[in-house]
């Protein structure tokens, strides 16, 4: 029997401007900034990773692939591959799925954006039981203060999804699709199959209204407690860092720790972790993993 994670394929959207961090991102991609004592890409990487998802594809910009390639390789140490392909201009989160075609093959694909961050009890339960899915499509939903600014679905009494709307002006609910979406196969033809919206953009929320209207759209509801930060703008970044600071200093463990996350999925042997470790100097991200060795 297959397992769920060979049946999906990963996508990191890490391209675009990061306008809304301008001057910081005037040199450099807005996911290789740090959130606390990692670069941002981490975390969206480790959630595919959580997901057991091994086949990744990375998105970005010609000019900062490079960078990324030097950061993360082929991502063979991790026990997982790694591909990159240019997003020339970012045209929609959609467009990722035109740019991935060939990477997606037959596979159905999870995708998430490379400014996302998650974290939350029983997170890797709800990822793994989204790849149990081989047809239709799973979005992930979360309650928000500024709905306006994301993608609103309006839900009736059994949590059964109703409408759909992109950035509305006067939101029916403050519930918001997060960052992360898994699809089966057909999100390709869907994709092709869409026109710009006035933004001149391919929408994602028109990928979920086809799958709506067929009654083939899953909503998990993170629930209360969860977080989840889309870290686009200076005010989200210095609260994520903060957030993982205060998180990891009282629970004692590290939050989107990919070559932790490797070594307890069984991706590397403990000789290839020690190997990764002897790269750290004794700061607190190299003495973690020496406590995670020693520990097992």
């Amino acid at each position: 029997m297959m397992n769920s994670n060979d049946l999906f394929k990963g996508i990191i959207l890490a391209g675009g401007s990061g306008s809304r961090l301008f001057p910081s991102t005037f040199a450099i991609s807005k996911q290789l900034i740090p959130i606390y004592d990692k670069p941002m890409i981490y975390y969206s990487l480790s959630t595919l990773m959580m997901a057991k998802i091994r086949d990744i594809l990375i998105i970005s910009t010609p000019d900062h692939m490079p960078i990324y390639k030097k950061l993360l390789g082929n991502g063979s140490n991790l026990g997982i591959k790694i591909s990159y392909k240019v997003q020339e201009k970012p045209e929609g989160i959609a467009q990722a799925f035109i740019i991935g075609e060939e990477f997606i093959s037959n596979k159905n694909v999870a995708l998430i954006l490379g400014d996302n961050l998650f974290y939350g009890d029983n997170f890797q339960e709800k990822l793994i039981k989204a790849t149990s899915f081989n047809s239709g499509g799973t979005i992930f939903s979360c309650v928000v203060d500024n709905p306006q600014d994301f993608g609103v679905v309006e839900l009736d009494n059994n949590d059964r999804i109703l409408s759909i709307e992109e950035k509305p002006s006067s939101p029916k609910s403050n519930q918001v699709i997060t960052g992360l979406y898994f699809y089966d196969n057909n999100v390709i033809k869907i994709s092709k199959g869409l026109k710009p919206s006035r933004r001149g953009e391919l929408e994602i929320t028109d990928i979920n209204l086809s799958y709506l209207k067929k009654d083939l759209l899953r909503l998990n509801n993170l629930g209360e407690g969860f977080v989840w930060l889309d870290t686009g703008t200076p005010n989200a970044l210095l609260e994520a860092s903060n957030f993982i600071m205060a998180v990891e200093k009282r629970h004692g463990f590290k939050v989107g720790c990919i070559e932790e996350i490797a070594f307890k999925n069984n991706w590397i042997t403990r000789e290839q972790f020690a190997k990764i470790i002897d790269i750290y100097p004794s700061n607190n991200y190299g003495l973690h993993l020496k406590n995670v060795l020693n520990k097992i």
